[in-house]
């Protein structure tokens, strides 16, 4: 098994199969590696989930990754976020009531509660009648720790 694993990807094996079969879909061995690496790395990039997948799985290629992200997204199996310039990071979605603060300067990635930016939302909502979507929400600036060295 790839370092990081746990029972709990297992464990979500059942939840997975049947959420799949539920939209007429199965859940395949490389469905099943892709959604494992994604619940184990919890914030992961495509080049991230193909190296872990290919530590038991070395010939699942990029493209396999890629077209499968795509589904499970489709399904609301996984979610992505863009924390930075770079490709966007996937998680599960059942895990994504957070917003992410990204540090600017170290890199650091903290998750905190959607309800830190539910004021946002709701004056989003009343003042504009916009429905905010915080689960691709990402907050820049520095942490605790980058601030205190300058």
């Amino acid at each position: 098994m790839p370092k990081g694993s746990s029972d709990r990807p297992s464990t979500r094996s059942a939840q997975w199969q049947g959420r799949l079969r539920s939209k007429g879909y199965r859940l395949t061995p490389q469905r099943r590696l892709v959604l494992e690496a994604v619940a184990a790395l919890r914030h992961a990039t495509p080049e991230e989930i193909i190296n872990y997948v290919r530590e038991v799985a070395s010939g699942v290629n990029m493209s396999t990754v890629y077209r499968t992200l795509d589904l499970l997204e489709e399904l609301s199996l996984v979610t992505h976020t863009h924390l930075g310039h770079g490709a966007p990071t996937y998680h599960v979605a059942e895990d994504a009531g957070h917003v992410h603060l990204v540090c600017s300067s170290c890199g650091a990635v903290t998750e905190v509660g959607s309800e830190v930016v539910q004021s946002l939302i709701q004056r989003l909502d009343d003042e504009h009648g916009f429905a905010a979507d915080v689960h691709h929400f990402a907050i820049f600036g520095r942490c605790s720790t980058c601030r205190s060295t300058t």
